[in-house]
């Protein structure tokens, strides 16, 4: 890892930690004063809403500024936004919080992944600037948290929101000496296409289709894993601990990948955790107790972990180098609308035919899926 990749992870981090403390205090805080859950989950459901709407515009303007430019507006915005909260805390004030703090950490994180692939000198390069910087949301997602709830038990809300309105005029100390990139010279007639014009290339239809089949596996573990705990009688502590052992996974194979990617194909490693993610939902709802259910929890958290470096290589080798940004526009905004609506189709689910059926059919889809995965294998536009 040279020194700018290093600043431009930590330039994540920072911004990232914002949100992910935010995100922890805010639903906190609105719980103390007496709101109701269904409250708290639309005040949640505000940090993925405004990527939904943000990251298609964000990618154009990254395309067209390139990395500082886009990582100044959202720092500017993720401070107003948990500088508000610390001065006026109050729900409609929390509100406007999650969404000014969610849409500039997708804003920027699109930037820093356009500059990072364009800056990859080759394939082999390019997986591991990627691997590196899918470290930077699982360390934020400690810190931030961390922070912030340290400073709710011995200060108060308003300290820390205080301290989240700092992260990003941090993140901005760490990108503010990149050197930005020579800009893209569109072909002839290109300015004038449509962002959707991207989903006419088949091959990035199937890589969107990927990304959301495997979105869809964290957002199933995230959101059942506890229902399952509750229905077996586990402690808050154990269902917390099973949640802790995916994360700590995911994070340590992204240690790891940078290491061995260079012998692995993207396609390869993609199908491969699909399939084993589609045989590791369709025994989780046999798993009764908090230790298999943990062991179930690690192994996935490593699948499911190893695949974003690959997905993130890819798309940058699929797509023209001028439209990067709205590539990523297009996979943010997939990602968060699946965050958005995948808890509710779940529940809805749960419901009906049972948690554990909800497993086995996630588990079902992601195993066809793998098929679009392997089919990838043909994608190498530029080697």
């Amino acid at each position: 890892m040279n020194r700018e990749l290093f600043r431009l992870i930590a330039g994540q981090v920072c911004l990232h930690a914002c949100m992910t403390g935010m995100r922890m205090a805010t639903p906190l805080m609105a719980l103390r004063a007496g709101e109701t859950a269904a409250t708290v989950g639309f005040l949640l459901a505000l940090f993925a809403l405004t990527q939904v709407f943000l990251a298609l515009p964000a990618g154009r303007y990254a395309d067209t500024h390139g990395l500082k430019k886009p990582v100044a507006v959202s720092v500017c915005m993720a401070s107003l936004g948990a500088a508000s909260a610390a001065i006026w805390p109050s729900f409609p004030v929390l509100c406007f919080s999650a969404l000014m703090t969610g849409g500039s950490t997708g804003a920027a994180i699109i930037a820093l992944q356009r500059h990072v692939g364009r800056a990859a000198q080759d394939v082999t390069e390019m997986k591991q600037v990627f691997s590196w910087l899918s470290v930077g949301p699982a360390i934020s997602n400690f810190i931030g948290p961390l922070i912030a709830g340290v400073l709710i038990d011995y200060a108060g809300f308003q300290w820390a929101y205080a301290a989240m309105a700092v992260f990003p005029l941090l993140a901005w100390f760490w990108v503010r000496t990149t050197q930005e990139l020579p800009a893209v010279v569109n072909t002839e007639g290109q300015e004038a296409n449509s962002a959707w014009d991207l989903l006419n290339d088949s091959m990035f239809r199937r890589l969107l289709l990927v990304n959301w089949f495997l979105s869809a596996c964290w957002d199933v573990h995230t959101f059942v894993v506890p229902i399952l705990g509750h229905e077996r009688d586990l402690s808050a502590s154990s269902i917390g601990s099973i949640l802790g052992a995916f994360a700590i996974a995911a994070a340590l194979i992204r240690f790891l990948l940078p290491m061995v990617v260079a012998r692995l194909q993207e396609w390869q490693v993609i199908t491969t955790a699909m399939l084993i993610t589609s045989a590791l939902l369709g025994i989780y709802p046999f798993a009764q107790g908090a230790l298999t259910m943990g062991i179930c929890s690690v192994f996935l958290g490593l699948s499911l972990g190893s695949v974003q470096p690959m997905v993130m290589s890819t798309l940058h080798q699929i797509t023209p180098e001028s439209r990067h940004g709205e590539a990523l526009g297009l996979r943010l905004m997939g990602i968060n609308a699946s965050s958005v609506l995948m808890p509710m189709v779940f529940g809805a689910a749960g419901a009906v035919i049972g948690v554990g059926a909800v497993f086995w059919c996630v588990s079902l889809a992601v195993g066809l899926g793998a098929r679009s995965a392997y089919l990838l294998r043909v994608h190498k536009k530029h080697e």
